[in-house]
């Protein structure tokens, strides 16, 4: 390889990086901003005051324009296995770069 393709390859080898790195920092930082939101939501599942807002929302005692998507239990459900695999995915990654 010639210097300047050589040049012009790390060039772009090191945009891809510098891009890639800004936007991992970010989502990690808004991630571990989230985590007390995330166990909020999780202490929330399945409590009883979540069985008692689902059970206003099944009798029809919710305003209809109020936003309730916390009551589903796919959603949040979701939400929590995403975390798990998610958390597990950055221990793994952690792991390699030891």
């Amino acid at each position: 390889m010639k210097q300047e393709e050589r040049i012009r390859k790390m060039e772009g080898l090191l945009d891809t990086a510098l891009e890639a790195v800004s936007e991992m920092s970010a989502a990690m930082g808004k991630y571990a901003e989230a985590q007390d939101a995330i166990s909020t939501l999780d202490g929330y599942y399945g409590s009883r005051e979540w069985k008692q807002d689902c059970e206003a929302d099944e009798s029809g005692k919710l305003p209809a324009t109020l936003k309730r998507g916390i009551l589903s239990q796919d959603g949040i459900w979701n939400m929590l296995a995403d975390v798990r695999e998610l958390n597990d995915a950055i221990v793994r990654m952690a792991e390699k770069l030891k």
